[in-house]
């Protein structure tokens, strides 16, 4: 697919198989959605809304602490401390501040959430 092909491409609906994540700065949120392995900056649809941009990343180490049910203020904490412990013990140096990561919709039985504390090395 050529480049004026991609922007001309509709935009499409994308499962959530990917994490979503956010970041706080002063009293704003910027989500970011990690878009799935098929997909190329080419072949991404394109955004419907002008607010929403692409950018690719360099692929980095993340060191993960996966675990299910709310991602509450104390629960991220713990298991972000969890992650900061096991990552001193295996000689891993954070480069990055941890973002939360989640993966499914608002309507997710906890029981059934999946979460994920990354933090790159």
């Amino acid at each position: 697919m050529t480049m004026e092909a991609a922007a001309n491409k509709q935009s499409e609906k994308i499962s959530m198989t990917a994490p979503v994540t956010m970041a706080q700065t002063d009293d704003k949120w910027r989500m970011h959605f990690v878009m799935p392995s098929q997909y190329t900056m080419h072949t991404l649809p394109k955004p419907n809304n002008p607010a929403v941009t692409l950018r690719a990343l360099p692929s980095s180490n993340y060191a993960v602490n996966r675990f299910s049910w709310l991602a509450s203020e104390e629960r991220v904490a713990e298991k972000t401390n969890e992650l900061l412990a096991w990552m001193r013990s295996n000689n891993l140096t954070p480069t990055a501040k941890p973002e939360l990561a989640r993966y499914n919709p608002p309507w997710t039985l906890p029981f059934l959430r999946r979460n994920e504390i990354m933090i790159a090395y």
